[in-house]
């Protein structure tokens, strides 16, 4: 099948919205996502702030694609995800960007939200491969997707990120417009379990490594190969609801992925207009919009301890908001945090 076809009566996520992307103006718009069948990026870059065995020494070569299966009501990166920043690339471009970061020293190149696009990533992907990309490839997803199109990914990605946001089907529904997420997100999540067992392998340190705070300088870093790191964002004031994801993973992931509990939800200063605006926050009134107490950092880390996950990561609390960004800049992420390489 050619990957187009997968766009004519588009089904690739667990949407199954069924239209035309390929000639989204024969229909009533391109599908949830808002994108047609034209791959589009909004920026590329090493990226030092993924988890340690991801970052490790050269960074992780992220691509952020435009648009998404869900419409989460606090998206960082709403600019791309949903306000539909982002230029479309053909193959050879998308190659020539993935040969740049793996130029620039990246240890892998992170997919960042591509799940409306599997069938063409995929063979992207191919012909990034033919075309001298020899570092791992990494998918970066809120596993909102169907564990057919995973399939097209099989031997292509080996390194899998996904989130498991949340267990409650009611709170998807409000937060993400999407009350099967948690069916949709779990069975994908088996299936990359299933499919990519960890391989980590040791690396030393090469001259003029970047510091890290999380790194003796001169030791060598474990870098991942293959496997899954399952990541879940504490939301404000939904302790039961981590517990919930939390109790999963033990049952279903531990031992044979890799945990990452994250801290970092912050409320975004979103630039939209009124009616946009207005729609977000009744969304976000589900939850508590705002940065996470020391108190329940504190409780967090009783529930994790409780739990005693084989492989964990866990990030130290902070009220710094500095690292959000801002796709309208070539640079949109702190240099700290970040090194450009392509801009939309």
């Amino acid at each position: 099948m050619n990957y187009e076809d997968f766009y004519r009566d588009c089904k690739q996520c667990p949407r199954k919205c069924g239209v035309n992307r390929v000639v989204p103006e024969l229909v009533e718009g391109p599908g949830f996502c808002k994108e047609p069948a034209d791959l589009r990026i909004a920026f590329a870059g090493l990226h030092f702030g993924e988890e340690p065995l991801v970052t490790v020494f050269g960074g992780s070569g992220t691509i952020f694609f435009t648009g998404c299966t869900l419409r989460c009501a606090f998206c960082q990166n709403y600019q791309i995800s949903q306000n539909g920043l982002g230029r479309a690339v053909d193959s050879t471009e998308f190659k020539d960007i993935c040969l740049k970061l793996q130029a620039a020293g990246a240890e892998n190149i992170n997919l960042v939200t591509g799940s409306h696009h599997i069938a063409k990533i995929a063979e992207f992907l191919r012909a990034a491969r033919d075309g001298g990309v020899t570092v791992p490839f990494c998918w970066n997803s809120s596993a909102y997707e169907s564990v057919e199109m995973l399939e097209l990914l099989k031997g292509l990605v080996t390194i899998w990120l996904p989130d498991l946001k949340t267990l409650d089907s009611a709170l998807s529904k409000s937060l993400f417009a999407a009350p099967n997420y948690p069916e949709s997100a779990t069975a994908a999540i088996r299936w990359m379990i299933e499919n990519n067992p960890l391989e980590i392998v040791s690396i030393p340190e090469p001259p003029n490594a970047k510091p890290a705070e999380w790194a003796e300088p001169g030791e060598p870093r474990d870098k991942m190969m293959s496997g899954v790191i399952i990541r879940h964002l504490f939301m404000p004031g939904k302790f039961e609801q981590t517990a919930d994801v939390l109790q999963w993973l033990k049952e279903n992931a531990d031992g044979r992925a890799i945990i990452s509990l994250m801290n970092q939800y912050t409320p975004v200063p979103f630039e939209e207009e009124a009616d946009r605006l207005s729609a977000r926050r009744t969304a976000l009134a589900t939850l508590e919009n705002r940065l996470v107490t020391p108190q329940e950092d504190a409780d967090i880390q009783d529930l994790i301890e409780a739990y005693d996950f084989e492989y964990l990561f866990y990030q130290e609390l902070t009220d710094d908001t500095s690292w959000l960004p801002d796709f309208r800049r070539a640079q949109p992420f702190s240099n700290k945090l970040a090194t450009p390489v392509w801009h939309c």
